[in-house]
């Protein structure tokens, strides 16, 4: 695997370009059972075509990140955020998969305040919203902590462990954006006491 370009960094993750060399790290973590229960899939997908959808993906207009876990003494790839947006009106839906290994050890909450930072300060979105099925409360937690609220609910538009259920609705605006932001660490290295 070549050395990662990270974008944006904390202490212990990363985010960095999505890459097609990749792709067998992706399918894998894709197709880890829990995470597609956690997506409300039921249908597994083959590494060709995997392979194929990945020529697509880094074509389109959707912003991408790979997930670096920067705790050891090389960065490690671990999951991968993504931004949909909508240009006309400034928004994007999110969308985070995390490797099973990854989980629990708060990444997925600075991988998403890293993506969110992003969102708001290079991209200039507005909002960014997601679904998440509501059985689903670690997740949802993690939302809440990298700063998501609730915003409504879709009823009965999910499954969880082939029962019918709801997806929560969550959104976070740039203007509640608050605490520590990687790009402006860019720009001024070195803030005054003031800031």
């Amino acid at each position: 695997m070549t050395e990662p370009a990270l974008w944006l960094a904390t202490e212990t993750c990363g985010l960095g370009s999505y890459r097609a060399d990749l792709v067998e790290t992706y399918w894998k973590w894709e197709q880890d059972p829990s995470l597609m229960i956690c997506y409300g899939r039921q249908v597994p997908e083959s590494l060709e075509a995997r392979a194929e959808g990945m020529q697509h993906q880094l074509r389109g207009a959707n912003i991408r990140f790979t997930v670096y876990d920067l705790s050891g003494a090389e960065p490690v790839p671990i999951g991968v955020t993504t931004l949909l947006p909508d240009e006309s009106v400034r928004t994007a839906e999110f969308v985070v998969m995390l490797a099973r290994e990854a989980r629990g050890r708060g990444l997925g909450v600075e991988a998403t305040r890293l993506t969110l930072d992003y969102a708001f300060h290079v991209a200039s979105l507005r909002m960014v919203w997601l679904k998440v099925l509501a059985p689903n409360a670690a997740g949802i937690k993690a939302y809440e902590r990298a700063g998501f609220q609730h915003a409504g609910r879709l009823r009965e538009a999910g499954y969880w462990l082939g029962q019918v259920c709801d997806e929560v609705l969550m959104d976070a605006l740039a203007r509640d954006f608050a605490g520590t932001s990687a790009v402006r660490a860019l720009l001024d290295p070195h803030p005054t006491a003031a800031e």
